[in-house]
């Protein structure tokens, strides 16, 4: 493995509905030819020794969309989650979900609690499905409880550090190192803000439904050929 090779990243998964009136069909079916692809790529990256991937499902402004629209991507996750991460499940990675439950229905979170017990113990990777998730929510929820543990006296405000204050987000996971959004799309639109503080961006024009491994490759060599100092000088 290349040192330089990044250890988490994070994709936007754009324009599935753009894929699909291209080509004059309905926004369903860019969304299920985003599904293949998210399969491909959530294979590939592993294989290429990445230990993290978080990708963007659903987020909490996702339910302002038709409801013929939400319906169907509730019924492709379920799918997906029965389906497409088998290939991931044996490779040995840990699939979590990051996220609220509110709203979602007992069929998708039973289907998300079986993904998570069954790969509770895998340690080659982690995949990170980002699932009815606002990253301003995330933060907010994890003030909320470490609120709490202060007032109940099982920490001290002093004691509150990054590497503390992580550990109360929907999950505890290492900093993104590369965001990749697909589309043509150059905003982070409210996702992973705390995971994402030093991370490097990749904005390509490729619609999600056409990212493949050859994009995943060029996404990477940008990111190998960057020089993050974290705030230092160059030496």
């Amino acid at each position: 493995m290349d040192n330089k090779n990044p250890n988490h990243v994070a994709i936007i998964m754009d324009g599935n509905g753009r894929w699909a009136q291209k080509r004059g069909l309905k926004r369903t079916k860019g969304h299920q030819k985003g599904a293949e692809a998210l399969k491909k790529i959530s294979e590939y990256v592993y294989d290429k020794n990445i230990k993290v991937l978080s990708v963007f499902a659903f987020s909490t402004e996702n339910w302002k969309r038709d409801k013929e629209e939400i319906d169907y991507l509730m019924n492709l996750f379920l799918k997906a989650f029965k389906e497409n991460f088998e290939v991931v499940k044996k490779k040995g990675v840990k699939v979590i979900f990051s996220g609220v439950k509110d709203k979602l229905s007992n069929k998708v979170i039973a289907a998300m609690e079986k993904m998570t017990e069954e790969t509770k113990d895998n340690e080659k990777g982690i995949f990170n499905i980002c699932l009815n998730y606002g990253g301003q929510d995330e933060i907010i929820n994890a003030t909320k409880k470490i609120s709490l543990d202060i007032k109940e006296g099982n920490i001290n405000i002093k004691d509150i550090t990054p590497s503390l204050f992580n550990k109360y987000l929907f999950n505890d996971l290492p900093p993104i190192d590369l965001l990749i959004r697909t589309s043509g799309e150059c905003r982070i639109s409210n996702f992973m803000l705390w995971q994402m503080a030093y991370a490097e961006f990749y904005f390509t024009d490729v619609l999600w439904p056409d990212f493949d491994e050859k994009e995943m490759d060029k996404a990477i060599e940008s990111y190998i050929k960057r020089d993050r100092r974290f705030g230092g000088v160059e030496k």
